[in-house]
């Protein structure tokens, strides 16, 4: 199928971009790489009056370094993080993460910030995002605001921004060499999206769980953390017992869809042993 007919606007810089969305109004649709958006127009699901077009705008792609973070622009693409540099806990978990999206072609043209707006429950960096409390950083023409991941994610396909706001940006914090971190998702074939996904970031010191973050995709409307996996493994020794009592806590605790992928106790199957799994290849 192809698209219905819609009007472009390559945008040349940021304040061109989102001048362009407060004047189109609710028919607009940023495109990025284009790798989700396209094809749900190719299929009518998405029919925009019209796209914004910020793929060539360079200022927002790229990893800025900080002491204490990371800034993701949001046109970074997806490869460029599965081969990132970032050293230590941060960048294994970018890289793990990174090389789970999609096929190689998807991640060469994808962009981050274009699927975390996207924010499919499934979506490894809306997943991360959520794992880590990251901070969007979104521009309109009244300026820049931050949202907490908690707030930013507010349904499937749904986000906290408004029609005229552009994100450009996602900050992530750095963690500290104490941490281990895994990704571990299950899918009926490579480069689909997962039907589960999980994701941890614990910090270890002298055997013992401190900080604890697990997160899950795919099996609510927005990626969740489990909070009672977090409460049961912060203060544990790291070991068998402890990512048993929280992966059965997880599973427990999650209300997961039905559809043709899986029913419901399937998904809950699904959290209890890949978060296990998860636990116990968690690397610094």
């Amino acid at each position: 199928m192809k698209p219905a007919p819609f009007d472009y606007i390559p945008a040349a810089s940021v304040a061109e971009a989102v001048a362009a969305l407060a004047e189109l109004g609710d028919g607009s649709k940023v495109l990025a790489g284009g790798q989700s958006l396209l094809p749900m127009m190719n299929f009518r699901l998405a029919r925009p009056d019209a796209l914004v077009d910020i793929g060539g705008l360079g200022e927002l792609r790229g990893v800025q370094a900080r002491e204490r973070f990371i800034e993701v622009g949001a046109l970074t693409r997806h490869l460029d993080l599965e081969r990132t540099g970032v050293p230590g806990p941060l960048g294994s978990l970018l890289r793990s993460a990174g090389a789970q999206v999609g096929h190689l072609p998807i991640r060469t043209r994808g962009t981050f910030g274009g699927s975390v707006a996207h924010a499919d429950p499934a979506s490894e960096w809306c997943v991360l995002a959520a794992l880590l409390d990251a901070t969007m950083t979104v521009t309109s023409l009244a300026g820049t605001r931050t949202v907490a991941a908690a707030d930013f994610f507010t349904t499937i396909f749904t986000t906290a921004l408004e029609p005229d706001e552009l994100l450009t940006a996602v900050t992530l914090p750095r963690l500290d060499e104490s941490y281990r971190v895994a990704v571990v998702e299950f899918a009926r074939r490579a480069g689909d999206f997962a039907i589960v996904a999980v994701m941890v970031a614990c910090s270890v010191r002298n055997g013992v769980i401190g900080d604890a973050r697990v997160c899950l995709g795919g099996v609510a409307d927005r990626p969740v953390r489990s909070l009672a996996a977090e409460s049961l493994l912060a203060g544990q020794p790291a070991g068998a017992a402890a990512f048993r009592a929280a992966a059965d806590a997880a599973a427990a605790a999650v209300s997961p869809p039905a559809d043709i992928h899986g029913s419901a106790g399937y998904r809950r199957d699904l959290v209890s042993v890949l978060l296990r799994r998860a636990l116990e290849r968690m690397a610094p």
